[in-house]
C-alpha cells in the first residue's frame, strides 16, 4: 500500500473487504506525518492514537482526516495559527467536524494555516512556514496550506480547509491536489474562526475529484443555528458523477482579465479547454472583465470583516499579529463605510451578471492561479495576496461554487490547476465536468516525490 497514492474510495473499498484495517490506514498516516511532519509543517497539533478514539461505522469510517486549526475540536487546541489562540481548547466540536466523527472518520491532527486565514502564501511566523512538496523552496500557497500538504504527501486521505478568496483553491492549485469550495451556506460556519462572515466557504481537500464528492456528501446540508447557512436541497454528489460532458457548454476565461497569467498556466488551460472540447462539450471563449471590480470587492471586503472580528486583539496588542497579518487588519480597519458599501453593491452587480452567464452557459473555465508556486525567499505576503486571488476571489464574492482540479505542470515541473465555476447550489454538475477532465488525463495521479 503506497499511502501516498490512497484514494479515500480505495480506502473504503479495501477497508470494506478486510484487506486493510482501521489500524494499518491510521498508522500508515501517522508513518507520513512523523517522517515529514517536521520538514513541511502540515500539522501544528497531532491527535494521537485517533484511530482508537472513534468506533461510529458510517461513510468514512476508518478514514484518517486532517482539520484546518480554524475548526473548533473538542479538547484539542484550536489556534487559528496565531500566538492569541495559542491555549484555546474548545469545549465542543464544530458542527463540520461532529459530522465526520459520525460518520466514522479519524481526527488525525490539526493542519497548519496562514496566521488567521488572511494570506495565501503558508508562511506562518508562529507555527512554521509550510513549504510546497514539490519544491521546498516554495510556497505552498494558503490559507489551507497545511490540509493541503497533508494531502499530497500522505498525512491524511482528505482534509477541511476554507476559502475566503481562494484558500482551497489557490494551495490545491499550487500543490497539485483538489480543492472545493462549495456555494456559499451549503457547508455550515458553525465553530469554524471566521475570517468574513459574508465570504467564508468552508470545503473538503482531496487527491480526487470523487474524494471531493464523498467527503461533500457528509459535510453539506442546512444548519438551522448558522445564520450563514442555506435551507437548500442537498444532491446526492456521487449520482452521475461520470455521465461525462456530452452537451454541455463551458465558457473559457479569454480577454484582458484573463491575460495576465504566465505563458505556462495559459498554454495549459487552454489545452484542457481543449480536452472537454473532445469529450463532447462545447467551449467557447467568454470576456467577463467585470471579474476585476468583483476581486478587488472581496479583498476590501476581507480586510474589513477580518478587522471587525479581530478588533479586540488588535487592541489588545497588535503587535502579536505577523507583520503581514498587521498591515491588512489595519488597512481593513481604515476602510470607510461608504467604501463597503460600494463594495456590496459590486457584490450584488457581480452576482446578477454571472447569474445572466449561466443563463447561456453550464460552467466557466479558467486558471485557479495566474502563476505557479512563487520562492519562498523574498516573497512579500501581501503582493502575493494580490496575484494569487486573482482568479479565485471573483467566486467567494458571488458565492458560487468553484473547484480547482490538477491540469498540468510548467516548464520547471510545478503544478497548475484548472478552475471551474459553475451556478449557486449546482455541485453535482461541477463534480461531473471536473470529474470527466480528471479521467481523460493523468495529472492527478502525480504525487511529489518527497524523499527522506
Amino acid at each position: 500500500m503506497d499511502i501516498q497514492k490512497l484514494t479515500i474510495r480505495q480506502a473504503c473499498d479495501m477497508l470494506s473487504s478486510g484487506s486493510l484495517t482501521k489500524e494499518q490506514l491510521s498508522q500508515a498516516c501517522y508513518k507520513q506525518i512523523y517522517q515529514f511532519n517536521k520538514k513541511f509543517n502540515a500539522y501544528i497539533t497531532v491527535i494521537e492514537n485517533a484511530h482508537l478514539l472513534n468506533e461510529s461505522k458510517g461513510a468514512l469510517s476508518g478514514i484518517p482526516i486532517g482539520v484546518k486549526d480554524l475548526y473548533q475540536t473538542k479538547g484539542v487546541p484550536t489556534t487559528a495559527g496565531t500566538p492569541f489562540f495559542r491555549d484555546y481548547i474548545p469545549e465542543k466540536n464544530a458542527l463540520t467536524v461532529s459530522k465526520l466523527i459520525q460518520q466514522g472518520a479519524v481526527i488525525n491532527g490539526k493542519t497548519n494555516t496562514h496566521e488567521i486565514a488572511l494570506g495565501v502564501t503558508g508562511i506562518n511566523p508562529h507555527y512554521g512556514t509550510v513549504p510546497n512538496p514539490w519544491n521546498p523552496e516554495r510556497i505552498s500557497g494558503g490559507s489551507s496550506s497545511g490540509s493541503v500538504v497533508a494531502v499530497a504527501t500522505g498525512m491524511a486521505l482528505g482534509a477541511l480547509g476554507t476559502d475566503t478568496g481562494g484558500s482551497n483553491r489557490i494551495p490545491a492549485s499550487l500543490c497539485g491536489v483538489v480543492g472545493l469550495k462549495p456555494t456559499f451556506g451549503r457547508v455550515s460556519t458553525r465553530g469554524i474562526f471566521p475570517l468574513s462572515w459574508n465570504l467564508d466557504h468552508p470545503g473538503p481537500l482531496t487527491k480526487t475529484v470523487t474524494d471531493a464528492a464523498i467527503l461533500l456528501q457528509v459535510l453539506a446540508g442546512y444548519d438551522e443555528s448558522d445564520p450563514y447557512s442555506a435551507a437548500h436541497p442537498v444532491d446526492d454528489y456521487l449520482d452521475g458523477i461520470d455521465a461525462g460532458v456530452e452537451g454541455l457548454k463551458i465558457g473559457i476565461l479569454d480577454g484582458d482579465y484573463s491575460w495576465d497569467a504566465e505563458p505556462d498556466v495559459l498554454e495549459i488551460i487552454r489545452e484542457a479547454g481543449e480536452v472537454l472540447a473532445t469529450l463532447g462539450a462545447a467551449v467557447l471563449p467568454v470576456e467577463l472583465n467585470f471579474l476585476r471590480d468583483a476581486a478587488l470587492a472581496n479583498s476590501l471586503m476581507v480586510l474589513s470583516d477580518g478587522a471587525a472580528f479581530h478588533k479586540s486583539r488588535m487592541q489588545e496588542d497588535l503587535s502579536r499579529f505577523g507583520s503581514d497579518i498587521q498591515q491588512r487588519l489595519s488597512a481593513g480597519a481604515e476602510q470607510s463605510s461608504v467604501e463597503y458599501t460600494l463594495a456590496r453593491k459590486t457584490q450584488t452587480e457581480a452576482r446578477r451578471q454571472m447569474e445572466l452567464f449561466f443563463h447561456s452557459f453550464d460552467a466557466l473555465l479558467l486558471p485557479s492561479t495566474p502563476i505557479p508556486a512563487p520562492l519562498i525567499a523574498g516573497t512579500n505576503a501581501i503582493e502575493q495576496a494580490r496575484r494569487l486571488t486573482r482568479f479565485t476571489a471573483p467566486f467567494n464574492l458571488t458565492g458560487l461554487p468553484a473547484i480547482s482540479v490538477p491540469a498540468g505542470f510548467t516548464s520547471e515541473g510545478m503544478p497548475v490547476g484548472l478552475q471551474l465555476v459553475t451556478s449557486h447550489w449546482s455541485e453535482k454538475k461541477l463534480l461531473r465536468i471536473a470529474r470527466a477532465f480528471e479521467k481523460a488525463t493523468p495529472w492527478h495521479t502525480h504525487l511529489p516525490k518527497l524523499g527522506e
